[in-house]
């Protein structure tokens, strides 16, 4: 009877010896398996890698292959500037500039749109002498671009703050008419905005994808919060007032308008 009992023992010892070397290949197998298939899935996203450095920045922000004969700049100098970048939120009135979005969610406007945006603004502001004309900029960002665009064709401007009731009261002792009213983002120059749609003076904007364009007559698409954003957009619009109304007046550099302008560069 032990002798049987020590028989069945070592059997079973056996069997679980055979368990256990099938299960080691088993795994061993499955381990290789998994190995294979991750040095495979790296290998596919080495290629996609490759494929983006590949890509064209150029025909990622206009959506050709081809730069536009007739632009106002390189297409570089737009993309120095950031004017194509809008934020991640869009509204419905500004989702029709947008080209798509990045990857980090932010919004990207087609800058082939917008250098025909420019050009349609600067046609809107030259069919107003400069003494008719006021721009509102209460963002800091713009001051140093606003300023330079009033200081060379003599149009009043308002930075920092716009008083309410200017455009509107006469009784205010700084007050002024004015045939438009150039304001560089719908939010921040509300003010500006509602007394203009008040006593119905047209209004060109800025907008940026997060504005409304409610109560705005001429809408110049782009980044708004950038200093060299607003910096390329106001010196395209001072020289092509100058060219639309055939001023004899010398269009500043664009060095003057945007701070440390030669040391810049393309994203990559």
């Amino acid at each position: 009877m032990f002798k049987f009992t020590m028989a069945t023992e070592k059997k079973k010892a056996a069997k679980k010896a055979v368990k256990k070397k099938v299960a080691k290949k088993t795994e061993t197998a499955s381990a290789k398996s998994k190995l294979e298939e991750l040095k495979a899935k790296a290998k596919a996203l080495e290629g996609k890698v490759d494929e983006e450095k590949k890509i064209d920045i150029k025909g990622e922000v206009t959506g050709k292959k081809e730069e536009k004969d007739d632009g106002l700049v390189p297409i570089e100098d737009y993309l120095k500037s950031s004017i194509h970048l809008g934020i991640r939120v869009i509204t419905p009135d500004m989702r029709k500039y947008v080209y798509r979005r990045r990857a980090d969610g932010l919004a990207v406007f087609d800058t082939a749109m917008l250098d025909d945006k420019i050009k349609e603004g600067a046609e809107f502001l030259a069919k107003y002498a400069p003494e008719d004309i006021v721009v509102i900029c209460k963002r800091e960002a713009g001051w140093k671009a606003v300023k330079k665009f009033a200081e060379t064709l003599g149009i009043k401007i308002f930075t920092k703050k716009y008083p309410a009731g200017t455009l509107t009261n006469p009784n205010l002792e700084d007050f002024f008419e004015k045939e438009l009213v150039f304001i560089c983002d719908p939010w921040l120059d509300k003010n500006a905005l509602r007394d203009s749609n008040k006593i119905k003076i047209p209004v060109i904007s800025l907008c940026d994808t997060n504005n409304y364009t409610r109560g705005i007559e001429q809408v110049i698409p782009g980044n708004n919060k950038s200093s060299k954003s607003l910096g390329i957009i106001f010196y395209l619009l001072t020289k092509l007032y100058i060219e639309n109304r055939k001023l004899d007046i010398e269009a500043p550099s664009l060095e003057e308008f945007v701070d440390d302008w030669e040391n810049l560069v393309p994203p990559k």
